[in-house]
């Protein structure tokens, strides 16, 4: 699977405020003191909101480059961009969880990668497309260990039309049908894919080869 990573752009916004809403009441005098003071805490929340995303970014683009060099030390990087999750907003924080455990999956720390992944899907503020994301990668690199059918049920949803990540999700579903020893459905599936015009090429003639490796 590309590496989502190398798409994330700089200019990332930064989460949005959740929306404040007062009733106000009293005389006129009182109302608009209190709007006053509510205009400047919301301003002073806004900048603090806007100034801790921005550090975050900075943070996140330092960490990034430092795992592209030549040479970098990944584990000590893959720290750094979990150390910068525990301090982020969501948006940050997701990204930066993402990309730390891709770094530990990369440098063989699988404990530590499935640890990651799992408290993005967790995350109820993430977005549903990075959650979504964080649970095909679990499932798949718990294909081995998992328990088959926990593994089905975490999978399923993200095979439905619509969902962005459909095609790997499929794909992993068929996998996760030969753990569970059903042949016949895991040569559904792949055939399925092997057919469908709407899948890249590559995954198509994977899936065909796997198909094949089943037998009739």
């Amino acid at each position: 699977m590309p590496d989502i990573f190398d798409e994330v752009e700089e200019d990332l916004r930064a989460d949005r405020a959740r929306r404040l809403a007062r009733r106000w009441g009293g005389v006129a005098l009182g109302v608009a003191l209190l709007a006053l003071a509510a205009t400047g805490g919301w301003q002073a929340w806004r900048w603090h909101q806007a100034s801790t995303a921005a550090a975050a970014a900075g943070t996140y683009m330092t960490l990034h480059r430092n795992a592209e060099r030549e040479g970098a030390d990944l584990p000590a990087t893959a720290d750094g961009f979990a150390a910068l999750a525990r301090e982020s907003p969501v948006g940050y924080r997701t990204l930066a969880r993402l990309r730390a455990a891709a770094l530990k999956a990369e440098t063989g720390d699988a404990a530590g990668a499935l640890a990651l992944w799992e408290a993005v899907a967790a995350d109820g503020e993430a977005d549903s497309l990075y959650r979504d994301l964080a649970t095909l990668l679990a499932v798949g690199h718990a294909l081995d260990a998992g328990d088959p059918a926990q593994l089905a049920a975490r999978i399923g949803p993200l095979t439905t039309a619509g969902n962005p990540w459909q095609a790997p999700a499929r794909e992993i579903a068929a996998l996760v049908a030969i753990r569970r020893g059903d042949t016949a459905d895991a040569r559904a599936r792949l055939q399925a894919l092997a057919t469908d015009a709407t899948v890249s090429p590559t995954m198509r003639e994977r899936a065909q080869r796997v198909a094949a490796g089943l037998g009739s």
